[in-house]
Order: C-alpha cells, then sequence, then structure tokens
C-alpha cells in the first residue's frame, strides 16, 4: 500500500477555508489537532497546511489562493471527515470548552462505536468516535 511502508496514510482529507488561520486555530484547540506545517504567502495567505492527529492527518489552504486546486475548489460546499478519539466524551469537553458547534453530544451507537458530531466555524463537519474500521492487509 502506498505510503503504508514509511509510516504515512494514504489519504489525506484536504479543505480550502475563508479564514485558514482561524480554522487552524479551532482544530488545534477545540479538537485537538497538532500543526505540524503552514506555508504562507508573503501577504500571510495559507498556502498550504498540515495537520495530524494520532496516526492521520488533513491538509488544508485558504480559498483564493490561486492554483488549479483552488479554482476547481471554488464553489465546493462543506465535508464531512471521521476522526478516531480513544476517549470521546474527554474529547467532547475539550470541544466544548473552545466553543465548538456541537450537532449531536457523545452518542453510543447500535454498532458498537461511541461518537460525536461538530461543525467547525466554516460548515465542515466533524465526527469523532471510538469506532476504528480496519484495512484489510
Amino acid at each position: 500500500m502506498a505510503g503504508a511502508a514509511r509510516g504515512r496514510p494514504s489519504i489525506f482529507p484536504t479543505l480550502l477555508y475563508a479564514d485558514a488561520k482561524a480554522a487552524i486555530k479551532q482544530l488545534t484547540e477545540a479538537f485537538g489537532f497538532t500543526e505540524t506545517s503552514v506555508y504562507e504567502s508573503e501577504g500571510g495567505t495559507v498556502l498550504h497546511a498540515e495537520l495530524t492527529y494520532g496516526n492521520g492527518a488533513v491538509m488544508l489552504g485558504s480559498k483564493g489562493r490561486g492554483g488549479l486546486f483552488a479554482e476547481t475548489m471554488k464553489d465546493a460546499g462543506p465535508t464531512a471527515t471521521y476522526i478516531v478519539v480513544d476517549d470521546v466524551d474527554a474529547h467532547h469537553e475539550r470541544a466544548v470548552e473552545h466553543g465548538a458547534d456541537i450537532l449531536m453530544p457523545p452518542t453510543d451507537q447500535d454498532y458498537g462505536s461511541r461518537d460525536y458530531m461538530a461543525r467547525d466555524a466554516e460548515g465542515n463537519i466533524w465526527s469523532f468516535g471510538t469506532y476504528a474500521p480496519e484495512i484489510p492487509a
């Protein structure tokens, strides 16, 4: 599998934000992501950023920054991303403390997971739960 041999994820959700700096702040403070890299233009536009959580990562940047990806994504709507967490209730408490818009409080699901759902400041949906699907070898 590409990437797995080097300990790197093979899939990176990529999001564009009108205010990428505010998104980075919310994702790190409220949801516990770790900022691993941020590349800005001379004017301070976030050209590319990488945030990690566990063994996964997301990439993000500023809307309107130019380039083919930004152009093709300019009218894209919000997206949804699922993140596996060990302690849903503690993670939820952190998100609430930082003012996250909680759509569903921690809930036990019929399939054995416990998860909650939140919306970020630009409408993207983030689900956090204990369900961790296994990827076949």
